[in-house]
């Protein structure tokens, strides 16, 4: 599927049987009479939950008068949303984390100061497709889709976003929006850590031995459904004794890497991955150019040390990808990965969704669902 993506659309650039129940849903039900045409000028606001600043729970606030998201390049779409997702990093985005390279991201040339507030956001979608750009072929107007919302770009805590074609896919057919919007950005990170940077597949898997630090989380979760999907022996808890990895994926940072590290196996090509890193610290605190000389010479110093031990340290970032989520789908309706959702909250609850997380009740993955 993946390959037919790249074919008509040039540019386009979890799980075991019991786990944890790590998703809490929040609802909001908004009205179905709305008028669709985006062409339409009565459709210039929308409802939304923004930020007007960085801050702690008081920046957060709703309202109906949001900028309705427009097409501005050919390859981009307009999702109604139908379940939105948060995740931890929604949180720290609101307090600030992030802000320098965020900024820069999303104002390369720095010629609006401030141009990202009012800020939505929101991480994960799944909803319906209403607009399509001229050079987008692989979707089509009433698609159902989900996708995983890069974190520089307007969120999903709206009636409608905006997201690149080569960054949705086809929600999974055995999944209600509510359970679809629990999964695109941690799995979408799982990849990008496992595949992109430790170079692992469903072809390559069946004799590895993975250790995943860090399991119960959403990313963690994701993780091992998937590996074990793939046929590796996935080990999650770890008494640090003489066993040895192929690859280890750490969720958890701190003094995990004084440790991990020699439970690799040595001079065989295996990885250590992590997905806790200084990289936007360094830059917040730094700038962006002494941020960006601080980090690569962190991770040279820590690759080249442990080089010389005979394994590889690697960091892993989210990366949003369409062809991702066409394989995670087909896996989903596989029924090799599934989404549990805890509990749900209305649209006006979001603030108590994001007390929730502050509190560590729901445990790496808050979703949102906007209508039924």
């Amino acid at each position: 599927m993946s390959h037919l993506r790249h074919l008509v659309s040039s540019g386009r650039l979890f799980h075991l049987s019991k786990v944890p129940r790590v998703n809490t849903a929040v609802c909001c039900h908004v009205s179905q009479n709305r008028p669709f045409g985006t062409t339409d000028r009565s459709m210039t606001v929308m409802p939304a939950w923004v930020i007007d600043k960085y801050g702690s729970r008081d920046a957060l606030r709703f309202t109906r008068n949001a900028n309705f998201p427009v097409i501005n390049y050919p390859n981009e779409v307009i999702v109604r949303v139908h379940s939105a997702g948060l995740n931890p990093l929604d949180v720290r985005i609101r307090d600030g984390y992030g802000a320098a390279s965020l900024s820069m991201k999303r104002d390369p040339l720095n010629i609006k100061s401030g141009s990202e507030f009012p800020l939505i956001l929101g991480r994960d979608v799944s909803g319906v497709i209403m607009e399509c750009g001229l050079d987008v072929k692989y979707f089509k107007e009433w698609d159902e889709v989900w996708a995983a919302i890069p974190p520089w770009k307007q969120g999903s805590l709206a009636e409608f976003v905006v997201v690149s074609a080569n960054e949705v896919s086809h929600k999974p057919k055995s999944m209600s929006h509510t359970e679809a919007a629990a999964v695109p950005y941690v799995a979408s990170t799982a990849w990008s850590a496992l595949v992109n940077t430790g170079g692992l597949s469903k072809d390559n898997c069946a004799k590895k031995r993975i250790l995943i630090i860090g399991g119960s989380g959403g990313v963690g979760t994701f993780a091992i459904q998937m590996l074990k999907a793939w046929g590796a022996h996935v080990t999650v808890t770890c008494s640090q004794n003489a066993e040895l990895f192929d690859l280890i994926l750490d969720n958890v940072g701190g003094d995990t890497e004084r440790w991990a590290l020699t439970l690799l196996k040595p001079w065989c090509g295996a990885k250590f991955v992590t997905l806790v890193t200084p990289f936007l610290e360094n830059i917040d605190m730094l700038g962006i150019a002494d941020g960006m000389v601080q980090n690569a010479a962190t991770v040279a110093t820590k690759v080249l040390k442990h080089l010389t031990k005979g394994v590889h340290y690697r960091w892993g970032f989210f990366a949003p990808s369409g062809p991702a989520l066409d394989e995670i789908k087909e896996m989903v309706d596989a029924g090799q990965i599934r989404s549990v959702v805890e509990d749900t909250f209305g649209f006006s609850e979001v603030p108590q969704a994001f007390e929730r997380m502050e509190k560590g009740h729901a445990r790496g993955k808050t979703v949102v669902q906007i209508r039924k």
